[in-house]
């Protein structure tokens, strides 16, 4: 009777080939969520601004509302500026 158990050791090609799979899909999932950042959102800093001056509201859809009207009135500032 053997008492140790051997595991079966994974083929080096099939290793490479999961870790190839793995950071395609790593890298895909970073590209895909930085161009919905940048495709959909206000830059950060746009967005702190606009919370900090709409802070004196109380209520969370005042203060929703107020953020997304700043958000458009600065949109509406820079399209004019160019």
């Amino acid at each position: 009777m053997n008492a140790k158990p051997v595991l079966a050791r994974p083929h080096v090609a099939t290793t490479i080939a999961a870790i190839a799979l793995s950071a395609f899909i790593a890298i895909g999932l970073l590209t895909a969520i930085s161009e919905l950042f940048q495709r959909d959102g206000a830059p950060l800093q746009e967005v702190v601004v606009a919370e900090h001056v709409c802070a004196d509201h109380a209520f969370v859809s005042e203060r929703e509302a107020c953020v997304r009207l700043y958000l458009a009135a600065s949109r509406v500032r820079n399209f004019a500026s160019r």
